[in-house]
């Protein structure tokens, strides 16, 4: 299962395939970030960047990464891993564009390659429920933070309207009423083996944090009305139930 994860990433990185600018390579990169922060314009909100400067952070999944350009840009030390080994050379490259240094490695969540206590902060953004071992990749995360260190990290959410949109057109509409979500995920959204957990879920397999904070965050995607097309932000406020979105965002202490 890791491989073919490994397989569909680096085969479409996250974000290029809604990219269309052609020559400029940098620009290339800011139209991703620049389509990402439309679509998704709650994380920095999250993240904090502006809180790391000069501090140790690790993003664990850092695709081309958008993310990491934010945090470098704030001050901070970055570290980050992928599995993609594509993902990794396109993220180097973008940090050498703009002139920004980090760490960037081909590495398995599952297994981080860094002493244990060394982070201030670990930052991770729709990527723990795609590795096989979702549990041992928070306990990785758990080893290489420090006492006192934070973490950021994004989970789909099962009890969502994409969940929904999910059961309809793959289960329903193909007439198989009675499949889970889980296998409709696993099979159908992103890479093979994609999870999503419930709030209570979450809180179990986060245990070993303290002061943890589960935030359900509403999204363009429990809003779609087609296939690239999606009703505005300021409808969610009438029409989705609190608790409903697709995105929880885990915030915690070790």
């Amino acid at each position: 299962m890791k491989d073919l994860v490994r397989e569909y990433w680096n085969k479409e990185p996250c974000g290029t395939c809604a990219n269309d600018v052609v020559g400029d390579k940098l620009a290339w990169f800011s139209d991703i970030a620049n389509k990402r922060r439309s679509k998704e314009p709650f994380i920095s909100r999250y993240a904090e960047p502006w809180r790391w400067n000069k501090k140790n952070i690790l993003e664990v999944g850092c695709g081309v990464g958008s993310d990491l350009v934010m945090f470098a840009y704030c001050g901070a030390n970055i570290n980050a891993v992928d599995l993609s080994e594509k993902s990794v050379e396109l993220a180097k490259s973008n940090l050498s564009l703009r002139n920004l240094v980090g760490d960037i490695r081909v590495a398995d969540v599952e297994k981080l390659p860094y002493k244990d206590n060394y982070f201030d902060f670990i930052y991770s953004w729709g990527v723990l429920h795609h590795t096989p071992n979702t549990q041992k990749a928070i306990n990785e995360i758990y080893r290489v933070l420090k006492p006192g260190g934070e973490i950021c990290i994004m989970l789909y959410n099962r009890r969502s309207l994409v969940s929904l949109q999910m059961y309809l057109f793959f289960g329903l509409l193909r007439f198989r009423p009675f499949a889970t979500l889980n296998d409709l995920y696993s099979k159908y959204h992103e890479s093979p083996g994609t999870k999503v957990y419930t709030p209570k879920e979450i809180e179990i397999m986060f245990s070993e944090f303290s002061n943890i904070n589960i935030f359900n965050q509403i999204t363009c995607y429990d809003m779609r009305c087609g296939r690239d097309t999606y009703f505005p932000f300021f409808v969610s406020e009438f029409l989705i139930p609190q608790g409903w979105g697709f995105f929880n965002i885990i915030k915690g202490i070790k």
